[in-house]
């Protein structure tokens, strides 16, 4: 039985500019972490934060987590989904969010931190666990309320199900590696020349996918610094362009006629992550330019909408940011319905969703398109990330690799 619980607030500072946005100017990359240990096993769990306010999600798993002192790791996850349930909906801590904000990211940490237990109980990685369940042990583990009308616990079963007797075909990932994308080549606090040095580090590191951030008050700082990035990486490679929420839907719709003549691969988070019809008269507007969006989606029921508006062709759920490892497979059944691409946004610097991108391929069928990649923390955890030629080498430690040192 889980008999021991603990929660850290963990801060990390990063290098001049690294991990800055056009909102995000001087982060801090932060983790509420969340420990349960049974029987002197420990799982750990993380939601991603930026710094101030990390207490305060801290302060919320520590709320969740008191409540699974006494249950067996086992015995938790057999319905996992129906207490993911019970806890999302806690009558008093609901009403802060529902299903968002800081409680959900409190949940998060707490959901992860159990499926690392599990895993470990087990024995296995993370990737092999989830991929060994049954569809019904699986469909256990979620919460399929308020998806009623797209995706029931029987239809869910059966898409597992269907994808069962091609697995082995797509196994030959665990041993070729799944490839990622470099998403630090042009932080937003860096200068033209830096972005350029970076393009040419990741082209020699065997990346053919790239991204930069945009957003800049004046719209020619970006369209400059785009055909930099087009300039260096060729017409084959895939280059992604992120906005992280910047623009209004009129500044939207004139800088992305703008960056058009570059052939970007996706823009990403145009504009408020909120406004489901922006984004639906944004990729009218802009077409055959494909959005991408996720990072500040904070739930299953905005992805449900996102789906049903069919204005998104790139999911980036983060199961740092969603309810955790629960509500990812649930978000990722969802796209996979939709055929929506899931491409997550790596709050966990990749350690957890190397994971979870392998699970989605293999067991679910989705296409093994890229990982982003975020090398900043790699320092700060026992069994970091490894990536050679621009391609995650697949874990085989026991957990979710989210141990810190």
């Amino acid at each position: 039985m889980i008999d021991k619980i603990q929660i850290q607030d963990k801060r990390f500072e990063l290098s001049s500019g690294a991990g800055s946005d056009a909102v995000h100017k001087d982060p801090q990359y932060s983790y509420a972490v969340t420990q349960l240990t049974e029987n002197g096993q420990t799982g750990t769990g993380l939601a991603f934060t930026l710094g101030a306010g990390n207490d305060l999600v801290c302060n919320a798993a520590r709320f969740y987590a008191e409540n699974l002192k006494g249950i067996g790791i086992e015995d938790l996850m057999s319905n996992f989904g129906q207490t993911f349930k019970t806890l999302s909906n806690e009558q008093q801590f609901r009403w802060l969010g529902p299903h968002k904000g800081v409680v959900h990211l409190g949940l998060a940490s707490v959901t992860n931190a159990c499926y690392d237990l599990w895993a470990k109980k087990r024995g296995v990685p993370l990737w092999k666990l989830l991929i060994d369940l049954t569809p019904e042990e699986i469909v256990n583990t979620l919460d399929l309320s308020y998806l009623e009308d797209v995706l029931t616990r029987a239809e869910a079963v059966e898409m597992l199900q269907a994808e069962v007797s091609s697995r082995k075909e797509r196994t030959t990932i665990l041993q070729a590696g799944y490839p990622g994308y470099d998403t630090s080549v042009g932080w937003f606090n860096y200068d033209d020349e830096k972005v350029r040095e970076n393009c040419k580090k990741a082209i020699d590191n065997g990346f053919t996918a790239m991204k930069l951030k945009v957003g800049s008050a004046d719209p020619t700082r970006d369209i400059r610094r785009a055909n930099i990035v087009r300039e260096v990486a060729g017409e084959g490679a895939k280059v992604m362009l992120d906005a992280n929420q910047q623009w209004t839907l009129p500044e939207a719709i004139s800088i992305c006629g703008e960056l058009k003549n570059m052939n970007p691969y996706w823009i990403e988070e145009p504009t408020h992550p909120d406004d489901i019809l922006a984004h639906m008269l944004l990729s009218e507007a802009v077409t055959p330019i494909k959005l991408a969006l996720g990072e500040h989606v904070p739930n299953r029921i905005v992805f449900k909408n996102y789906l049903q508006a069919g204005c998104t062709s790139f999911a980036q759920v983060d199961a740092v940011r969603v309810g955790g490892i629960s509500e990812f497979i649930t978000i990722s059944l969802m796209c996979k319905k939709f055929g929506v691409p899931v491409v997550p946004h790596v709050g966990d610097m990749g350690q957890l969703h190397q994971h979870l991108v392998l699970f989605n391929h293999i067991a679910m069928g989705h296409e093994a398109l890229f990982l982003e990649h975020i090398p900043h923390l790699k320092q700060h955890f026992v069994n970091p990330i490894k990536i050679e030629n621009g391609v995650y080498i697949t874990p085989q430690e026991p957990g979710s690799s989210c141990d810190l040192k």
